[in-house]
C-alpha cells in the first residue's frame, strides 16, 4: 500500500475540515485507493488549535522550512488564504518537488502562471479544485470530463455570501443593508465584505473557470466588474412582478466574435435552474457543444464541503502518476491573439422615476430609438407625488449603447434612471 505523507499549512476552518476528513477517513481510503494517507506536519502558530484536533506537538512544525524538509511529507495544503505568505510557502513547497493542493482562490487567480512553472521545473503536482465553487468538482468536471466540448458558455453562482444576501432581500422584503447585517452575524459575511459584495470573489473565480472552459488565459483584469451594493429592494419586487429572480452571476461565453467575461447582478427566468439556487448554495451552468447543458450544484463554501473539494484533490494526486497542468498557455497575461468583448449584448431592466406629464415615455422612447433600443415589457406605476416609476425590459441591445441612452435620458429634468440590470 502507497503511504502518502500530507502538511497542512493553517487549521482555520478549513484546514481543520481537511484534517478531520483525513483522520477520520483514514482506514477507508486504505480500503477503497489502497492508499495510507497520514498528515505529517500542521503548520499552525496557536498550538491549541492544533491539539485539540488531537495533532500531537512533535507535528506541528514552526516554520514552513521544517514542512519542506521533512522527507516523509509527499503533499502541502495550503488554506491560509491571502496571497503574501502563501505564496511565498507555496513556492518554497514546489521548489522542494512537494505537491500542493491549494483553496485559495486570489492566490491561484493571480499568479498560476508563476505557481506552474515553479511546478512544472521541479516536477510538482499543483491542484486547486477547493479554490471554486467551495465543493462543488466543477474543475474536475471540466478537466477529467467535459474535456471532449466546446464549451460555449457558463453562467455561475459562484459566491455563497451574495447568494444568501439576495435571496433573504428577495425572501423577506427587506434591505440590502439589514440582511448583510444579519449575514455578518452569522458568520456568511466578513467584517469587511467587500471581496464579496463587489464581486471581486466571484471575479477570481471566473478568471480560473472561463480559462479552462475556454482554453485560453483569462485574467481576472479582462473580467466587467459589479456588485450588489446598490441593489434597492424596489428593483427585487418588480423582477418577481415580471417573471425573473435576481443573482450576482459570473457569466462566461465563447462566441465566434471572442471571449465576453463579466460578473455582475442578473434578472433569470424564475425557471431556469439557476433561479432555485438559494442561500449559501453554489451551482454552475455549462453549455458544452456536445453535452449541451449540465448543471453542478452543493456547498459554496464551509469547513467539509471545502474540505471534501481539497482531500479529493490530494487522492487524485495521491493515485495519479502522471501530472497535468493548464490544457491552455498559462501566462501572466492574455494571448495577444484572443479577442476579449467588452461591447457584449444583453436584454435589460431600467427603472425610470419620471414626471407624471404628457411627453415623458415617448421622449425615452425616441431616445432609445436612437441608439437601436427596443421596449419588450413596460409597467408604469404612479406616486402620490406626481412622479412615475417606469419600469422597462429590453430587447438584446449593446451595453454601450444603453449605457449612452441611459447618460442622455438623465440630461432631462423630467427623467432620472435609477437602476439598471442586465437579464440573461
Amino acid at each position: 500500500m502507497k503511504h502518502v505523507g500530507v502538511a497542512i499549512l493553517g487549521l482555520g476552518v478549513v484546514g481543520s475540515g481537511t484534517y478531520e476528513i483525513l483522520r477520520d477517513h483514514r482506514q477507508m481510503y486504505q480500503k477503497t485507493q489502497n492508499v495510507d494517507i497520514v498528515v505529517e506536519n500542521v503548520l499552525e502558530l496557536r498550538k491549541e488549535r492544533a491539539i485539540a484536533l488531537g495533532i500531537s506537538e512533535d507535528k506541528i512544525a514552526s516554520s514552513i522550512d521544517t514542512i519542506c524538509n521533512n522527507p516523509n511529507v509527499d503533499i502541502v495544503v495550503e488554506v491560509m488564504g491571502g496571497i503574501t505568505f502563501a505564496k511565498d510557502f507555496v513556492l518554497k513547497a514546489l521548489e522542494a518537488g512537494k505537491t500542493v493542493v491549494t483553496s485559495n482562490k486570489e492566490l491561484y487567480c493571480k499568479f498560476s502562471h508563476e505557481l506552474e512553472a515553479c511546478a512544472k521545473m521541479h516536477n510538482a503536482g499543483l491542484y486547486y479544485e477547493a479554490s471554486c465553487v467551495g465543493g462543488v468538482p466543477v474543475i474536475r468536471a471540466q478537466l477529467d470530463n467535459l474535456q471532449g466540448n466546446k464549451i460555449l458558455s457558463l453562467l455561475g453562482i459562484v459566491n455563497g455570501t451574495t447568494n444568501y444576501i439576495l435571496t433573504k432581500m428577495s425572501a423577506l422584503g427587506v434591505s440590502y443593508q439589514e440582511v448583510l447585517k444579519e449575514a455578518q452575524s452569522l458568520g456568511y459575511a466578513e467584517a469587511n465584505p467587500t471581496a464579496d459584495v463587489e464581486g471581486y470573489d466571484a471575479t477570481y473565480k471566473l478568471s480560473i473557470l472561463s480559462s479552462l472552459s475556454f482554453g485560453t488565459k483569462v485574467p481576472y483584469t479582462k473580467i466587467y466588474r459589479e456588485g450588489i451594493t446598490n441593489i434597492n429592494q424596489k428593483d427585487i419586487s418588480y423582477g418577481k412582478q415580471l417573471g425573473y429572480v435576481l443573482k450576482l452571476l459570473a457569466i462566461g461565453k465563447n462566441n465566434p466574435e471572442g471571449i465576453e467575461v463579466r460578473v455582475h447582478p442578473t434578472f433569470i427566468s424564475s425557471s431556469h435552474p439557476l433561479a432555485s439556487v438559494n442561500d449559501s448554495y453554489n451551482a454552475v451552468f455549462i453549455t458544452g457543444d456536445a453535452v449541451e447543458d449540465v448543471m453542478l450544484y452543493g456547498r459554496g463554501a464551509g469547513k467539509l464541503p471545502t474540505g471534501s473539494a481539497i482531500v479529493g484533490d490530494i487522492i487524485y494526486a495521491a493515485t495519479h502518476e502522471k501530472i497535468n497542468y493548464s490544457p491552455f498557455k498559462n501566462t501572466m497575461d492574455a494571448d495577444p491573439n484572443t479577442n476579449f468583448i467588452k461591447n457584449f449584448s444583453s436584454a435589460y431592466y431600467l427603472r425610470l422615476s419620471v414626471k407624471d406629464e404628457k411627453g415623458v415615455l415617448a421622449k425615452v422612447t425616441s431616445i432609445f430609438s436612437k441608439y437601436n433600443i427596443s421596449c419588450e415589457k413596460l409597467i408604469q406605476d404612479i406616486n402620490e407625488d406626481k412622479t412615475a416609476n417606469l419600469i422597462i425590459i429590453t430587447h438584446i441591445a449593446k451595453e454601450y449603447d444603453i449605457n449612452q441612452a441611459v447618460e442622455e435620458i438623465n440630461k432631462d429634468e423630467a427623467c432620472d434612471v435609477e437602476a439598471v440590470i442586465r437579464v440573461n
